[in-house]
């Protein structure tokens, strides 16, 4: 089965095409950043835009690169939701469109499945279940994976997003939108043992996180110590922000008594988290998956291939046209067996 995926929930635009026999065959993505880097945020409507202009062009050169013809296309998926309301409409109304052209089902896919289930597009791919880490910059979750569409969610952020919180100190050091990057690559210049800085609920027994407060006492260094100091402010952040989500990691492995550990989301590329993360596997002997670094982005592959798990396993919707700009990833699990 030939599966075409439509990823359009914010500031990307990415198509995909998933064979279930071959694997990923092409994919193609647009990143917005450019753009809305001169606003130091996302502009709705210009994102929304932005996608009109991009997907089909997009959609073509997926094609040409995989070999195949549009009506050698077995179903669409596309990015149901969350997101934003515009843009997520775009990735609706392409894949309603060609799915009425062609005569061929769609599947609304949420958004943060299709970043559960991407490490599974990577070799060694990982088996059920596991513990997977979602952490980009508008998710910090842990959850419980036992099978596609059977997730308990065991702990969440109680305010911002370890994504988030990286681009808003980002700013705060001058280093523009988005931040995150940008900030990793500033730490590496940094002594992160100069300033210490908070671990938030580090110790909360409990696997929540909290990221504002690291934040603001990033912000409080910058007007005590200045933008000379902006390396060392930036080494200290990412290593207390890295310390938290690895710890959490780990507490969550020995609540579940799981060995296999799954990490996805933009923040999933940190070099540094990576490699804590893989140095506590060593040591403790657990195994750790990631998406590859391409894919660790909002991507249409992603979607593609959630798209194809979900059919696979019969659970595809009745197709109707819709989005769901807000919608909570538990509401897609079945009872645990």
């Amino acid at each position: 089965m030939r599966v075409l995926g439509i990823e359009s929930s914010c500031d990307e635009t990415g198509l995909a095409l998933y064979d279930t026999e071959a694997g990923l065959l092409a994919h193609a993505l647009h990143s917005q950043v450019a753009m809305h880097a001169e606003y130091g945020g996302v502009v709705p409507e210009l994102a929304s835009r932005d996608h009109i202009r991009r997907a089909l062009p997009l959609l073509k050169l997926v094609l040409t690169e995989a070999r195949v013809e549009l009506a050698d296309i077995d179903a669409i998926a596309y990015t149901q939701g969350p997101g934003l309301a515009g843009a997520l409409l775009v990735g609706a109304s392409i894949a309603s469109g060609l799915a009425l052209a062609l005569g061929k089902p769609t599947i609304g896919i949420h958004h943060l499945e299709g970043h559960l289930l991407s490490p599974l597009l990577s070799e060694p791919r990982p088996e059920f279940p596991f513990v997977a880490l979602l952490v980009s910059g508008g998710h910090t979750q842990l959850m419980r994976v036992d099978g596609v569409g059977r997730y308990e969610l065991l702990g969440e952020t109680v305010d911002d997003a370890a994504g988030e919180a990286f681009d808003k100190t980002a700013q705060l050091l001058g280093l523009g939108y988005p931040g995150g990057p940008a900030l990793s690559k500033l730490a590496e210049q940094g002594d992160a043992y100069r300033f210490k800085l908070p671990r938030p609920m580090l110790n909360s027994h409990n696997l929540d996180f909290s990221f504002a407060g690291l934040k603001t006492a990033a912000l409080t260094l910058v007007r005590k110590e200045g933008m000379a100091a902006a390396a060392d402010i930036a080494a200290g952040f990412q290593a207390a922000a890295v310390e938290v989500l690895a710890a959490k990691c780990l507490a969550a492995l020995k609540q579940t008594g799981l060995q296999r550990l799954v990490v996805a989301g933009g923040v999933g590329a940190n070099r540094s988290l990576r490699s804590r993360l893989d140095a506590e596997a060593e040591q403790k002997r657990f195994a750790v998956f990631y998406p590859p670094l391409a894919l660790c982005t909002d991507n249409g592959a992603m979607i593609a291939f959630a798209g194809a798990m979900r059919l696979a396993e019969a659970r595809s919707r009745d197709g109707r046209f819709t989005v769901k700009p807000r919608w909570d990833l538990g509401s897609l699990s079945a009872p645990r067996a």
